[in-house]
């Protein structure tokens, strides 16, 4: 049991599909968490919407059963809570009400693909066409980022374009949303964001850290309507008086992989996957940013502070991982619950030359093909549904492997970087042991699953707790202790059994193009 001196440091962790908030003692052991899922909503084919009051509660239930669950423990949470931390689902976008504090329409996914129209129309309208805001923020025009579902609600929703007129309207993501209510709302609610969030918008200078004028200008979006943006790590506000935990400051706030990227002590030349809903790869470029000629996007990696160095990544972002867990369980009941995945594609020893590809909603790095949709192939009679599992999780795998090949070409890594080199990986579905081993022997690189594979929330409290001086950096980036208990998977399979099953995949993926417009 501890004593009254105790020191923790809370992470709310607000994911797609879930909620947590984690605690966490002075030597970032977790000592408290409650989680929670929330409703996925799909009104129409291709988009996907969550209810931001239902968000908005989900934290407030997992922050009081953390908190008591805790305290019944025997730790004195109350007395020693020294700070929170925030990370969040990227580019999923509010806009509500300033005077009601009620939102003007349901959150928009990241995942959502109902701005392909504007996208298309913004292409040719625009001298730069799909690339045309890639020298300010490092991102192409697509549907992924929040911008353009902005646009959508500025331009479709008439309580939007209400509120803007009458200058009542406020725009964020998900960070800026729960930070604005935490902080007061209606009454006095601080109306701010981060660089790694508002690196994801399409809308913030990569270089200047700022909302860039002429995008805003270019897009007809009303400056007054975006949150300020502050450092990864600083002091914000303390949470107010109607949360159970108030007086709290509010002290590290990141994007859900910029925060892994923390968790997982991510320096210059490292890199690491996060597998959830999607899966994300970055490689932390240090202090200047790369310009991708592979597919892959320019963005933040951390900002310690508000005058510590900035240091940039490199990301390849693909949309469908262990989503397509979640469609094998609940659009095929193939399985009953997503960890039967393992046991089933265990049953086989390879994937009986079945294919999957899961583009959904279409395809993101290094394809960026919104046209694309999913596909299975060279099913036989022979085609088990046990093939089918493990060339769904083989597609997580391929699709991370693209995105590395891409990186190493970007980054200019020379051989015997790339001999050197190793993944870090977290996320839910890393519990897979077979998905592991899979990844390693796509990648031909060892594969280190970390003891605590929660590093999106770990990286959060890090952020907090550097601002408050629970911990220091050199505490953080400590990496030769985490590795002590990490899991290592080292490549078995041989270089030509791997070069054949990259060509069968890329022969797979060029099947899902141009099939959009498919008719119901």
């Amino acid at each position: 049991m501890s004593s009254e001196e105790d020191v923790f440091v809370g992470a709310i962790d607000q994911g797609t599909s879930s909620t947590r908030f984690i605690i966490y003692d002075g030597a970032s052991r977790a000592i408290g968490c409650h989680h929670v899922e929330f409703t996925q909503l799909y009104p129409q084919a291709g988009w996907v919407e969550h209810d931001p009051m239902e968000i908005l509660e989900s934290v407030k239930v997992c922050v009081t059963k953390a908190v008591d669950k805790a305290t019944a423990d025997g730790f004195n949470v109350n007395k020693g809570l020294k700070a929170i931390g925030l990370t969040n689902q990227r580019e999923t976008t509010v806009v509500w009400s300033k005077s009601t504090g009620l939102p003007l329409y349901n959150a928009i996914v990241w995942m959502d693909a109902r701005t392909s129209s504007i996208c298309r129309r913004l292409e040719k309208e625009l001298s730069g066409g799909r690339n045309h805001f890639v020298e300010s923020s490092g991102l192409p025009i697509s549907t992924y980022f929040s911008a353009l579902k902005l646009l959508w609600l500025m331009e479709n929703v008439d309580d939007v374009k209400e509120a803007i007129k009458k200058k009542d309207a406020l725009f964020g993501t998900i960070d800026t949303w729960l930070i604005w209510n935490l902080t007061g709302g209606v009454k006095g609610g601080l109306h701010v964001t981060d660089v790694s969030n508002a690196s994801r918008t399409l809308l913030m200078n990569l270089k200047t850290l700022e909302w860039d004028e002429s995008t805003l200008q270019t897009l007809k979006i009303p400056a007054e309507i975006l949150p300020k943006i502050v450092s990864n790590s600083e002091v914000i506000r303390e949470i107010g008086a109607e949360w159970p935990i108030a007086g709290v400051p509010i002290a590290g706030c990141l994007g859900d992989q910029h925060a892994a990227m923390l968790g997982q002590a991510c320096r210059k030349g490292e890199g690491k996957s996060t597998y959830g809903t999607g899966a994300f790869i970055l490689l932390n470029t240090g202090e200047g940013i790369i310009k991708s000629s592979h597919g892959l996007l320019s963005t933040i990696a951390f900002k310690l502070g508000p005058k510590a160095p900035t240091n940039y990544a490199l990301e390849g972002s693909i949309a469908i991982a262990g989503a397509a867990v979640q469609w094998l369980r609940d659009g095929l009941g193939l399985i009953s619950s997503a960890s039967d995945i393992e046991n089933l594609a265990l049953q086989v020893e390879s994937n009986g030359g079945v294919y999957f590809v899961p583009a959904f909603n279409g395809l993101f790095a290094p394809w960026w093909r919104d046209d694309a949709r999913g596909v299975i192939v060279g099913i036989t009679r022979f085609t088990s549904k046990a093939h089918i599992a493990r060339a769904v999780l083989e597609s997580m795998c391929f699709q991370v492997k693209d995105v590395l090949d891409s990186m190493h070409k970007d980054s200019a890594q020379d051989e015997s970087s790339k001999k050197d080199f190793l993944l870090r990986v977290d996320g839910g579905a890393t519990v897979n042991n077979l998905l592991m081993q899979i990844q390693a022997d796509l990648i031909g690189s060892p594969v280190v699953r970390p003891a605590d594979i929660e590093t999106t929330a770990l990286g959060a409290a890090f952020a907090a707790g550097l601002a408050t001086g629970v911990w220091k950096e050199e505490y953080i980036f400590n990496a030769g202790e985490k590795m002590k208990t990490a899991t290592i998977f080292r490549p078995i399979m041989t270089e030509e059994a791997r070069k054949k099953k990259v060509e069968s995949w890329c022969k797979a993926v060029s099947k899902t193009f141009d099939l959009a417009d498919l008719a119901l």
